[in-house]
């Protein structure tokens, strides 16, 4: 962030190992030059414990053949042929443990037919985008001699398909060595051709920085060392030296990995940071809006502990107290306590009373609230009966004592004795008893003579109908059903998001959500997770139909997003209407 010098976090420093990192090495050539060959007779090197050979391409199919080599020792991986399966070949091969204490090594033969292959995938991709678009606009679609072209986004993804495929060799622990084909091409001068000739790999052309050696063959037998990053070999940067005596145990040997590092020590750069650092602000924001962020509760937690509240549980009893006691309006009183204090302070004020046990000051007002309106709706039912109406004691507010009473039997002419408010002496915070539970189940200490049962009553009037305290508690609903449930809001978007998807991939939403679904109704986070994997094919295949902005939006869009629907709203519609 601009402007801040002070360091944000932690941090220490090391000296350096001063150890070389297990070599990845690029062993280029013409066909027919000795690069499988070479790479095979380098297995037989006792410097490692066995290889894992991964072939990709099949088109020279030498793997097998050159198994009886003298002294080889390596095992093919098999795989389908498709960049997922290739690459999981390359996992398994990273994961099996050494061989007699020593690493093993991964051979890759060869790089060039992958890169082939990542280059056919595009081109493929953007014929078919390409018919999708002629399609939707009601022209002739591309013929097989009609050239396509492959536009730089597609070029993008065949980089990033590649990047991972070199992200995943850098895991490996020890060494690998990576074959590919080496062309002669024409040399080019300020963007024009000339008589000259010049040797190019064909791979991705950044793959040279890549790796930590760099050798040629030129024809069976002739090695040229054109690149190395070594401290164990006097060689000077930039010049391309002769290697008469090259072997691929020699090469390890020249590069110290006798020496090495039981694994790379390189900290890969991690673009997607960003993007997560902005998911979390929007769901910082979206928390703030919903008061119901994490990050806003812990701010909560430390604003507590640091400044604690002013205001002691004895001190609130008191002023609960005198305005529950309001003879005007004790209900808008309370409330103005409540405001002038916030709820967050006086939830951590804890108050005792001896009826109502411990309990903060916040819930405190609550009750008071309740007790309020239940006395409120006592009196009403009353007025309705035709009840005749005594007086009764005043109820026992929070912090002063129950006032004495004088029972005598129950009759309609029953009275009770009743002290003046002024003469309440007041009790100390911890004997105070506070104000009937209206949801108790047993009578009232506030109850009188006068609240008789039905039975007791003439029976030639209907009975009163039962006061709240009498009647059984509804069981309430489910948090998960309450419409303003923030997790119900979550999922109700996620749906509404797998729907989206299911219908950019014209497929049903059960066929969709069908592998999480087979066990029942998923979980809210393993659906979250479920529509954050399938968003970057949502994303291509918006971006194959030519809906870059829309797209866009979409990469951009929060997780859950609550709008999500309203956003694809004329997109959907458009392709219900040309369907």
């Amino acid at each position: 962030m601009p402007g801040i010098t002070a360091p944000q976090r932690e941090r220490r420093s090391r000296k350096p190992t001063g150890l070389p990192n297990p070599p990845l090495m690029l062993l280029v050539g013409p066909e027919k030059s000795g690069k499988s060959y070479e790479a095979a007779l380098g297995t037989s090197s006792d410097l490692i414990g066995t290889t894992y050979w991964i072939e990709i391409g099949g088109s020279e199919g030498t793997a097998d053949y050159y198994g009886r080599i003298r002294g080889a020792r390596y095992e093919i991986v098999e795989h389908n042929g498709t960049y997922q399966d290739i690459l999981d070949a390359v996992r398994w091969a990273i994961a099996q443990p050494p061989v007699n204490g020593k690493q093993n090594m991964i051979v890759v033969d060869n790089g060039s037919n992958l890169w082939d292959m990542l280059s056919d995938e595009q081109a493929l991709f953007a014929r078919r985008r390409a018919v999708q678009k002629a399609q939707r606009n009601r022209q002739r679609s591309p013929g097989l001699d009609d050239p396509v072209v492959i536009d730089s986004d597609l070029w993008n993804r065949a980089k990033d398909r590649w990047g991972e495929f070199l992200w995943l060799l850098r895991r490996h622990s020890g060494p690998t060595l990576l074959l590919a084909r080496q062309e002669l091409v024409t040399a080019f001068e300020n963007d024009k051709p000339t008589r000259d000739k010049t040797r190019k790999i064909k791979a991705e052309k950044n793959l040279p920085a890549a790796v930590d050696a760099i050798v040629e063959l030129h024809t069976f037998g002739e090695a040229h060392l054109t690149g190395v990053r070594t401290l164990h070999w006097d060689v000077k940067p930039g010049e391309s030296v002769g290697f008469p005596d090259f072997s691929v145990d020699t090469l390890l040997r020249r590069l110290g990995y006798e020496d090495a590092a039981t694994s790379r020590q390189v900290i890969e750069s991690r673009p997607e940071a960003y993007l997560q650092e902005q998911e979390q602000r929007q769901e910082q924001r979206q928390g703030q809006g919903q008061g119901q962020g994490q990050q806003r509760q812990q701010r909560t937690s430390a604003e507590t502990a640091v400044a604690p509240p002013a205001l002691s549980g004895k001190q609130a009893v008191d002023l609960i107290h005198k305005a529950h006691t309001n003879e005007s309006d004790p209900e808008a009183c309370l409330h103005a306590l409540r405001e002038e204090w916030g709820f967050r302070t006086l939830q951590q004020i804890p108050t005792k009373t001896n009826m109502w046990g411990e309990r903060n000051a916040d819930d405190l007002i609550t009750v008071c609230l309740t007790h309020i309106k239940e006395e409120a709706a006592k009196r009403k039912l009353t007025t309705k009966g035709n009840q005749p109406t005594e007086p009764t004691a005043a109820p026992a507010p929070p912090g002063k004592a129950e006032p004495a009473r004088e029972h005598s039997e129950p009759s309609s002419t029953a009275q009770t004795t009743v002290r003046p408010q002024a003469e309440q002496p007041p009790l100390d915070e911890h004997e105070a008893p506070p104000p009937p539970d209206p949801q108790a189940e047993e009578p009232s200490p506030a109850e009188t003579p006068e609240e008789t049962s039905a039975a007791e009553e003439p029976q030639d009037l209907p009975a009163p109908p039962p006061t709240k305290s009498s009647q059984p508690r509804k069981r309430a609903a489910p948090k998960s059903m309450r419409a303003d449930d923030p997790k119900a809001i979550a999922r109700q978007a996620l749906r509404d998001e797998a729907e989206v998807q299911a219908r950019v991939k014209f497929v049903t939403v059960g066929e969709h959500l069908g592998p999480i679904e087979e066990a029942g109704d998923p979980g809210l986070g393993e659906l979250r997770d479920f529509v954050q994997q399938h968003r970057a094919e949502v994303i291509a295949l918006l971006e194959e139909a030519d809906e870059g902005d829309l797209a866009e939006v979409y990469r951009r869009a929060p997780m859950p997003d609550l709008g999500i629907k309203q956003k694809f709203a004329q997109y959907l519609d458009g392709a219900r209407a040309e369907r």
